[in-house]
């Protein structure tokens, strides 16, 4: 590698440390930060336009976008390039959803590295078997094993840099599996190296999340997903010592509504 090939690499691992580092410091700040969701660079520069502080790249309107299930079903390739492109086109950092992983530990490593160094903050796994089934469907939602789901997380942390964040999203809920399942899957990622647990729930009302945080009792950053409970105010996640919520398909949601409204409007 030439000289100059090699201070274009150095600059590129800088930012992509640079976003890491800020994203991090966000989840570990006392206040409560809001990331909403994009699916492309116009989704991720309205976002950034509109204050937010960071993005979630949703799995589920990415895939909406190129016209497939949130089933695992788009390659990982696709993925890395649409955040690529949302990465250039931004300056906020982007945390991207992941889903279970892919198929094994290898993928998820290699696929962690290459969002690393196109500039994303960090990822969000989750502790599903694979492929994966969106949380909101169905009634039948099987989970990995603890101990391979906290074998990914740790897998990942081992290969990525010191700054890049991992989350671990916890679906016990969403499986029904109690709480004292939810709290041993949070220890078993909290001991894998995880930064942050994102707890996950179905239900129109927040008790569940609120309950995990109190017995949690932030031993790692909390990250929500309000959208089955969405009606809660914004102040019981800030008594809670919630770190994050993530509007999670929103700007997909509106998106369609606004095509729906001009299409009927201009036959």
């Amino acid at each position: 590698m030439n000289q100059t090939s090699t201070s274009l690499a150095n600059a590129e691992l800088l930012s992509a440390n640079s976003s890491s580092m800020i994203f991090r410091n966000l989840i570990l700040s006392s206040g409560l930060t809001f990331l909403t969701e994009a699916h492309d660079c116009l989704s991720a520069v309205i976002a950034e336009s509109a204050e937010f502080k960071g993005l979630w790249a949703s799995g589920r309107s990415i895939y909406s976008a190129l016209g497939y299930r949130d089933a695992s079903e788009v390659h990982w390739t696709q993925i890395v390039n649409i955040v690529e492109r949302m990465v250039d086109a931004i300056n906020i950092p982007v945390l991207v959803d992941c889903d279970s992983g892919l198929s094994n530990f290898e993928d998820a490593c290699f696929v962690a590295r290459k969002l690393e160094e196109c500039g994303a903050a960090g990822i969000c796994l989750e502790g599903r078997r694979f492929p994966k089934m969106n949380s909101f469907d169905g009634d039948s939602h099987p989970l990995a094993a603890i101990e391979d789901f906290s074998g990914h997380l740790k897998a990942v942390k081992n290969t990525t840099g010191p700054d890049f964040v991992v989350v671990a999203r916890v679906e016990t809920q969403i499986a029904r599996h109690g709480l004292d399942a939810t709290m041993a899957c949070a220890d078993a990622c909290a001991e894998a190296g995880a930064d942050a647990i994102l707890i996950h729930s179905r239900k129109v009302v927040a008790d569940d999340i609120l309950v995990f945080a109190r017995e949690w009792n932030n031993r790692l950053p909390v990250v929500i997903v309000p959208t089955g409970y969405y009606r809660a105010p914004v102040s019981v996640y800030r008594d809670a010592g919630i770190s994050t919520v993530i509007w999670a398909d929103h700007s997909m949601r509106a998106m369609v509504v606004g095509m729906r409204e001009f299409s009927g409007c201009v036959q």
